[in-house]
């Protein structure tokens, strides 16, 4: 599984990589976490709201940070 937080770096783009990294944690699985900052990269998405949680090239979540338990629905 792979699991991309899209963000220029803000406080919410933190937040998210924080909430995914325990998510995986709290249910044991393996997945690679990538944190994806280019613009360019963010628009191939088709995100315009960041942050945006992507799992397995499909957005999940975008313009918010969803809670722990609500990232652990989307794995």
């Amino acid at each position: 599984m792979v699991i991309k937080v899209l963000g220029p770096g803000c406080a919410n783009c933190k937040k998210l990589e924080a909430n995914v990294r325990e998510a995986v944690k709290e249910l044991g699985i393996e997945a690679t976490i990538e944190k994806v900052e280019d613009f360019k990269d963010i628009m191939a998405y088709g995100v315009m709201r960041t942050p945006a949680l992507v799992v397995d090239e499909q957005v999940k979540v975008m313009g918010r940070v969803p809670s722990v338990e609500d990232i652990k629905r989307y794995l």
